[in-house]
């Protein structure tokens, strides 16, 4: 944009001298010296008139002289003098010459001519009374006054001159005419004329400054309008009375030309229309301009057919004249396009994932309030969908963010052709999707559609060389049935997706009722968890180690518990899970350490305790220093201390769980590393992490006596394995007596279970260690069975054509025990159906039937790990 000149403030106006406005004087104001020259050009141009004016006179005086034999010598030297007068004023009017010199000089010669012109007229009308005929008399006067008041006429534009010319006329009065009355009357006459010329010169001086200031005024008005129109987004217009563009900035007159319609005598509702998706625009510009009223930023597109996107905004008032006469409208506009725009944009990004170009959270809220709205009717059913991707974090962890990214693009491709029509598919953010399907209720349909997105996910992906497997977990929910507003309806389903997730993931779920009525109880958990420490709710009971070699004890697992004051005694694996998720885990783990460091202490200097370590608090850098000061605390040594890692520490292997490995082993605990084998075992960690003992889950213990079982087999090759690391082996959850020889057979160095007695409190400890030099006597049973598990569970069993419900007391892989109904004695023998699975019948013979219960032999061998939802590795020492 150009500079702007700093405008100084008006100087008050000072009173013009009299010199300057007559033109005599130099003047430094650039108007006074154009006006000067404009009067004199003025004078210029009448001055070849005037010339001619003058020599007729003169002629036709001299020539009246000698046609009646009169001297002619005074006629003809005023004559010449008369013509060389006005030929001389010519040239200084005219010649270019003269017109380079400074106009104050040039009207002072002129006004030194004027004067010796009014002397010569004088003269030479003074020499009309002495010819000889009255007629001829009049004739010389007429000539004569006509060349003055010729004369004087073309003077009057230069005030100076003609006011010289009439001082003279006056002056030569009482010369020609004697002093008198005549005299008088032209001293009196040049006086009134004189003190005129001077006010009018004055007033024209005043009035060019005035004018001055007026046109500079414009042309700086002009001037910015030029660069507002030029170089910024604004413009201007005006219609006449007819309603047709009369002016427009010559930028937007090009741009409409360009897109088809001159601009320029078109009605102004032929070029621009009232952009109608606009709530605050009420009326149209055809009203304004009918009811000649103003309006104000109204936005406008193209009132003619164009594929170009344009927008405006315009504003208008109506123009009347100073008689109050409607002239047209006039006003301004700015452009609209690149604001619109960027609001368009401003809106996609508000609305729309910007890695997927899905829709984002917030549109899915306003979709889903709206499908819920009232006004779609009271019996519109929705579905609504929450995906959660399986092992995405790992992809994150393992490949890279971008690779992340580029999955997520991927998933949200598979899931939105999955659902094509159907629905709204959108991103939470991280790896949760949602969708919404509109008046679709039907279970069969969301249930086919659910598992079409997860076989759909679950398909390889390829990025950047690398080929990729995940998952996904779905819960659903159905409005109304679920829920009738979004925030209900989005609860139950996240309820319904846990309950997949927790299922073993890769899976569906609907919502139902007991999953809020678990959520709930979890929220009381978790509340009840916050004071249990501070109420001195926890306590620890102690399960021995027992050496195979000599069944003496080597050390105890400290085993949190939990009495609740109303609810009584509470699993384990019901609270660990909640006091991880709600950050209560570091801090109850850090009581269970001093706790168990200061009851070990009143132990035999070889008894050790071992402490369960959550991937949390191994997580916290503050460990380190919580073992030290639970060791201090205490007093016994660091080697007494055994902590309990699982694998899930090794799911995000960095430097810092290398750091946390050193600094622990830095300070002399023993570390064991549990549950190997259930989860992400990996020979590779064993060679890194500095693990003193493996513990071998009870899942590869249970069933191992049992022929034909390959858990025999797998312990041993886990026991070969940790003696060629130097380490030594605890088998978990040895029930049976003839399990222990198995197990001392198979090389396992400790035994830990129920067969060395239930968990006991540090008193009862302290008393098993003193009795027999802590040597313990085996007390499960003898001999193994099939391992039952015990439960309460409904059942439907079919015998024939009929069927009822039973309840399931204990189950084992070859049988179970169920109650609820009583069996004739001539049952026994007959083949039933029994559903151990939902919706799954298993063949059976009824074995014995007494008191209301009866036996079942399966056909079959039953799995009882298919009775069992994964549990965190965390919780599965629940006694």
């Amino acid at each position: 944009m150009g500079s702007v000149r700093r405008v100084l403030p008006d100087l008050p106006p000072t009173k013009p001298r009299l010199g300057v406005a007559l033109g005599l004087a130099p003047s430094d104001d650039d108007r006074a010296h154009n006006a000067a020259a404009a009067r004199l050009s003025e004078v210029a141009a009448l001055w070849p008139v005037v010339v001619g004016v003058l020599v007729l006179a003169a002629a036709g005086l001299i020539g009246a002289l000698a046609l009646w034999h009169e001297p002619t010598a005074l006629a003809t030297t005023l004559g010449a003098a008369l013509s060389v007068l006005g030929l001389a004023c010519w040239g200084l009017l005219a010649l270019p010459a003269a017109s380079q010199l400074p106009p104050h000089l040039r009207i002072g010669a002129l006004a030194i001519l004027a004067a010796l012109l009014g002397v010569t007229l004088s003269l030479l009308m003074g020499l009309s009374p002495g010819l000889p005929s009255g007629s001829l008399r009049v004739t010389g006067f007429v000539l004569g006054f006509g060349a003055i008041v010729l004369t004087a006429i073309a003077l009057h534009a230069v005030r100076a001159a003609s006011l010289a010319f009439a001082a003279t006329l006056a002056a030569m009065v009482p010369i020609t005419a004697g002093f008198g009355l005549a005299a008088a009357a032209a001293a009196l006459l040049a006086v009134a004329l004189a003190v005129g010329v001077c006010r009018v010169a004055l007033r024209d001086h005043e009035l060019l400054a005035s004018r001055g200031e007026e046109e500079q005024a414009q042309r700086l008005a002009a001037r910015l309008v030029q660069e507002y129109e030029s170089h910024g987004t604004g413009w201007f217009w005006q219609t006449d009375r007819a309603g047709n563009v009369s002016y427009l900035t010559d930028k937007v007159a090009r741009e409409l030309a360009a897109l088809g319609t001159p601009a320029i005598g078109e009605r102004l509702v032929n070029i621009f229309r009232v952009d109608s998706t606009l709530v605050d625009t009420e009326r149209t510009l055809t009203f304004h301009l009918s009811s000649r009223t103003s309006f104000s930023d109204y936005s406008v597109r193209p009132a003619f057919e164009t594929k170009a996107d344009r927008w405006w905004s315009i504003s208008g008032r109506p123009m009347l004249d100073d008689l109050g006469r409607f002239q047209g409208f006039i006003g301004s506009g700015s452009d609209l396009t690149e604001r619109r725009r960027a609001d368009a944009e401003i809106n996609r990004l508000a609305l729309f994932d910007s890695l997927t170009g899905l829709a984002n959270r917030q549109r899915m809220r306003l979709a889903l309030d709206q499908t819920l709205a009232p006004a779609q009717g009271p019996r519109t059913t929705t579905g609504l969908f929450l995906l959660d991707l399986d092992r995405f974090k790992t992809v994150n962890d393992t490949l890279g963010h971008q690779i992340g990214d580029e999955l997520l693009k991927q998933v949200a491709q598979r899931v939105q052709r999955a659902v094509g029509d159907a629905g709204l598919v959108g991103r939470l953010g991280g790896d949760e999707f949602q969708v919404v399907l509109p008046s679709e209720g039907n279970r069969e349909s969301l249930g086919s559609l659910a598992q079409e997105i997860i076989a759909a996910l679950s398909q390889p992906y390829f990025i950047k060389g690398s080929s990729i497997a995940i998952g996904c977990s779905i819960g659903i929910a159905i409005a109304p049935e679920h829920g009738d507003d979004s925030e209900t309806l989005i609860r139950n389903a996240d309820l319904a997706l846990y309950a997949a997730k927790a299922d073993g993931r890769g899976m569906y779920r609907f919502y139902r009722d007991e999953m809020l009525e678990g959520a709930q109880n979890r929220k009381r958990l978790e509340d009840d968890l916050r004071q249990a420490l501070g109420s001195d709710q926890f306590h620890l009971a102690y399960q021995a180690v027992v050496s195979t070699g000599d069944a003496r004890i080597v050390g105890y697992e400290a085993l949190l518990r939990w009495v609740h004051p109303t609810r009584g005694a509470i699993s384990p694996a019901d609270f660990v899970p909640i006091a991880e998720e709600c950050g209560l885990i570091d801090a109850i783990g850090e009581w269970v350490m001093r706790t168990a460091c200061a009851e070990a202490a009143r132990w035999p200097e070889n008894v050790r305790v071992a402490v369960n370590v959550s991937p949390i608090q191994f997580a916290n850098p503050a460990l380190p220093a919580v073992v030290t000061s639970a060791i201090a605390s205490s007093g016994i040594s660091a080697a007494r201390l055994e902590l309990e890692i699982t694998e899930g520490v090794f799911l995000n292997e960095d430097a810092s769980s290398d750091q946390m490995f050193k600094a622990l082993k830095g300070i002399g605990v023993r570390l064991a590393l549990d549950d190997f084998g259930t989860g992400y075992s990996s020979l590779g960690y064993l060679k890194k992490a500095p693990f003193d003992k493996i513990k071998i889950d009870q899942s590869f213990v249970r069933g191992a006596i049992e022929s034909g079982n390959r858990n025999a087999a797998i312990i041993k090759a886990i026991v070969t394995l940790a003696d060629t690391l130097g380490m030594e082996t605890t088998a978990e959850g040895v029930e049976q007596q003839d399990e222990i020889g198995l197990i001392r057979d198979l090389g396992c160095s400790h035994i830990q279970g129920f067969v060395y007695g239930r968990p006991a409190r540090a008193e009862d400890v302290l008393a098993q260690l003193i009795t027999d030099g802590g040597r313990i006597t085996a007390v499960g049973h003898r001999v193994s069975r099939a391992n039952r598990s015990k439960m309460l569970r409904s059942a439907r069993i079919e015998m024939g054509d009929e069927a009822g419900e039973v309840r399931i007391r204990n189950i084992s892989a070859t049988g179970a025990m169920i109650d609820g109904v009583e069996f004739p004695d001539e049952a026994i023998g007959v083949d039933v159906q029994i559903e151990l699975l939902e919706n799954q019948l298993f063949p059976a013979t009824i074995r014995w039937a007494a008191d209301g219960r009866a036996g079942l032999e399966f056909a079959q061998n039953f799995n009882l790990e298919r009775l069992n939802q994964p549990t965190s590795k965390l919780t599965r020492k629940a006694g």
